[in-house]
């Protein structure tokens, strides 16, 4: 096996038609170091940025996502390049001359287009999936707009929970507005979404490969969705931000005789066919909450889920919403990362940059 680093976000992504995307602050260097460490103890092969890593040290463990991260990264030896991080067109990744590189991840273009969390809806709601009502609302002319309340007020290329809340009237909905026209966090735009009334689940789809399920080697010809992980102890009807809330006091995988449910079944299948109309090239994750009729509809699909994982001293309960789900099939955190390695692909140099062969 080529020897692995894991890279993580090491400056903002471009703001994309006047809607941002927030920096997360280490830029994913936790559950990169997570990565790396557990792909050690499991005997991989691991590039990283100093000889002796400290467990409890981020950065020993993950390599910057720009040039200089990259060249270094190469130059120690590594030939699989774990994309720990977001993605975007221009990205520096692109412009690499590796021709003996592997990665694994998605595309920068296509994490670019899906990571616009309306347009990703529409598309799947047209091609016939089940998927919340939404409207694209900019912040200058919101009040033009019919909205009905309550609904959910969210980022259009958000990180998981964070900046999602329910405005339950026009007043909670001006008053929020207010403060994220102060902010500019998230850019002149927002998601104004149906409000979902039941149960919520979310299901980490993996992409199509071979595979080692329960001791025997399963070869996925499309992508398949993980037993979903169910999501309990809301506040305020939102699913706290996991850098507030550990996932792990608030999820649970659903167990064998709950998979049988018709709506959990008819969740996990258009997941699945999600992620074959996308193409996914490494593991997804869609959130899903039952409607009035209890119905699960898909409400946000998120392209870079979160890969912590317990090991390294003080991260007992950083489990990943994706690693409680492959506890569903009988996978730890370590084996999880070992089926997303076995998927490594190459790029193919082009005048475009790097595409996918």
């Amino acid at each position: 096996m080529s020897k692995v680093a894991v890279f993580f976000q090491s400056e903002a992504p471009p703001v994309v038609d006047g809607i941002k995307k927030p920096f997360k602050p280490g830029g994913y260097s936790d559950s990169g170091a997570d990565i790396a460490f557990a792909l050690k103890e499991s005997g991989v092969f691991v590039a990283t940025p100093v000889t002796f890593p400290d467990p409890a040290n981020d950065m020993d463990w993950v390599y910057p996502d720009s040039e200089a991260g990259f060249t270094k990264a190469y130059e120690a030896g590594a030939r699989i390049f774990w994309l720990n991080t977001v993605l975007y067109v221009g990205h520096p990744v692109e412009s690499l001359k590796y021709p003996d590189v592997k990665f694994v991840g998605q595309l920068p273009s296509e994490v670019q287009k899906i990571d616009d969390k309306f347009q990703t809806n529409k598309m799947l709601k047209d091609r016939g999936l089940p998927v919340a009502l939404s409207t694209f609302v900019k912040l200058e002319n919101w009040e033009s707009l019919d909205l009905t309340a309550p609904m959910v007020v969210k980022p259009i290329r958000g990180r998981g929970s964070q900046g999602v809340e329910i405005a339950k009237d026009k007043v909670q909905l001006k008053a929020l507005i207010e403060r994220w026209s102060a902010s500019s966090e998230f850019g002149d735009a927002f998601m104004a979404e149906e409000f979902l009334p039941g149960e919520e689940i979310t299901i980490t789809v993996m992409p199509a490969g071979t595979y080692r399920i329960q001791g025997e080697e399963v070869v996925k010809d499309s992508a398949w969705a993980l037993p979903p992980v169910r999501r309990f102890n809301h506040i305020n009807d939102v699913a706290p931000y996991n850098g507030v809330v550990a996932v792990t006091a608030n999820s649970t995988v659903l167990q064998a005789q709950e998979l049988g449910d018709t709506a959990v079944q008819e969740a996990m299948q258009a997941c699945e066919r999600a992620g074959t109309l996308l193409e996914i090239h490494a593991p997804i994750r869609i959130d899903c909450r039952q409607n009035s009729e209890g119905r699960y509809l898909l409400f946000d699909l998120n392209m870079k889920p979160n890969m912590t994982g317990a090991g390294r001293p003080g991260r007992d309960n950083q489990d990943s919403l994706s690693g409680i789900a492959a506890r569903g099939i009988g996978w730890d955190y370590k084996d999880l990362l070992q089926a997303m390695l076995a998927q490594a692909w190459k790029m193919v140099i082009s005048s475009q940059g790097y595409l996918r062969k």
